[in-house]
């Protein structure tokens, strides 16, 4: 059953009083209120899913009321549901009610279950009208640079960049630090494409064991290995005739390196335990943080596989070389947000967005989007506020001194709140802590069990 949060307006006790309850009793979250004006104070502090509004009240009726809200709501805001009743039901008032929005109208006296099956729908119908308006908002996101949000040089050069390569069928290598968004840029450079219509395939090679990636990226015949009791076709495969993108290409072993080598020169594989050779037309796009010139001098990554990848490079810059893109950002991640979060955010105070400018954001845009959702989130007004925006990691949400004189005490408690404050600014995800932290995943490992701290495996 749809529940929701409900405004009731009638200056009527016994009748506020009874629906009250008959709501509460489904489930709703119920305000309620004799007063219109006391109504209208509510409805823009904050949001509700549903207004019930009786029409003759003696200090605003309710077509007044209505159009107050309505006429409020068109600087920009949403508005609720609104259900319209009354005892005094005439063709005018119904006709006047459903131009100015009301959903539904409901004449004195009605049945109570009558009235709740409304409300339900009237609910029910202000969430697909909200699920509707983000998918709107994502679609245009998608036609206006496919969600590259920035004005500054350096992301419209990367914007530039992929759209010309997205032209050519050319092996692109995607350079940057974690949260800089390498996985945005490649998903635009295939809806760019004429090959926008097929498979964009992702694989995130560092959290495949190296056991496993092999026959993920090539597949495998039955009987190949100890439990392949199928035929499996590899992301490859399914990947034919698209985009597949190899997201942290520099942790794939040496053996893989060398098949992956093959199939950017000859465009074909054998998959794992077979003799047939496999033919496939695929655009390549690999991302990485790491430093895969310096790898291939090091010897732990194939230099001509090296220059294979590095056809046409593009490296995203990091958030604190384009702080000209950060008020941008946070207006692009507080509108998405509220929407997702279903709640009314009219804006973001100048020091609340004074905090965002001047953070470090080491996670970089992931790090600034997270922290734009929590403040969505514990927003206490339609205002984001500076009290409202948690920096994690900054000096102000740092104690000021340790909780404890014990030294042992001290490092443990600085792991732990380490540990937490990096997965935080990676939504929970191990891999992306461990990057951010510049910890192995098997040292992230041993840090989560030491503390018991639970994490997501991406």
């Amino acid at each position: 059953m749809t529940r929701g949060s409900i405004l009731l307006v009638d200056d009527e006790p016994k009748i506020r009083q009874a629906l009250t309850e008959a709501l509460r009793d489904e489930g709703h979250t119920v305000t309620a209120t004799g007063d219109p004006h006391e109504a209208l104070r509510l409805v823009g502090e904050r949001p509700f899913d549903l207004l019930v509004v009786d029409n003759l009240m003696p200090a605003l009726s309710g077509l007044e009321l209505i159009r107050e809200v309505v006429g409020n709501a068109a600087g920009g805001t949403d508005h609720p549901q609104i259900l319209m009743m009354t005892a005094h039901a005439t063709v005018e008032s119904a006709i006047e009610a459903m131009k100015l929005g009301a959903l539904d109208y409901l004449q004195k006296p009605f049945e109570i279950d009558e009235f709740l099956v409304v409300a339900r729908r009237a609910i029910e119908h202000g969430r697909l009208r909200t699920h509707h308006d983000y998918l709107i908002t994502e679609r245009d996101e998608q036609f206006d640079h496919y969600g590259i949000v920035g004005t500054s040089r350096a992301i419209q050069e990367v914007a530039r960049v992929a759209r010309l390569v997205a032209q050519s069928r050319s092996t692109v290598l995607v350079t940057g630090e974690t949260g800089t968004g390498k996985e945005l840029v490649a998903r635009a450079i295939h809806n760019w494409s004429a090959q926008r219509d097929m498979p964009l395939v992702r694989v995130n090679c560092a959290a495949l064991p190296e056991t496993l990636i092999e026959s993920e990226l090539f597949g495998h015949v039955r009987g190949a290995f100890t439990g392949a009791v199928t035929n499996k076709k590899g992301r490859f495969a399914l990947a034919d005739g698209g985009t597949i993108l190899l997201d942290e290409i520099g942790v794939i072993a040496p053996s893989v390196q060398a098949k992956l080598l093959r199939v950017l020169q000859e465009r074909e594989f054998e998959p794992l335990g077979s003799e047939r050779t496999v033919q496939v037309d695929v655009r390549v796009i690999a991302a990485t943080n790491r430093d895969l010139r310096q790898l291939a001098a090091d010897g732990r990554f194939q230099e001509d596989l090296y220059y294979r990848l590095n056809v046409i490079p593009i490296a995203m810059p990091p958030l604190r070389d384009r702080r000209e893109d950060i008020p941008l950002l946070v207006e692009h991640f507080i509108r998405r947000h509220a929407v997702r979060a279903g709640k009314r955010i009219d804006g973001i105070s100048p020091d609340a967005m004074a905090s965002f400018v001047d953070g470090q954001w080491p996670g970089n845009v992931r790090e600034l989007e997270n922290t734009v959702e929590r403040a969505v989130v514990l927003a206490r007004s339609t205002i984001i506020q500076v009290a409202d925006v948690t920096l994690v990691g900054s000096p102000s949400a740092a104690p000021t001194s340790l909780p404890s004189l014990n030294l042992k005490q001290n490092l443990e408690w600085t792991e732990r709140e380490t540990l937490r404050r990096s997965l935080d600014a990676s939504r929970g995800i191990k891999k992306d802590a461990a990057e951010l932290m510049g910890l192995s995943q098997r040292a992230m490992s041993y840090y989560l069990h030491k503390h018991r701290i639970e994490g997501i495996d991406e």
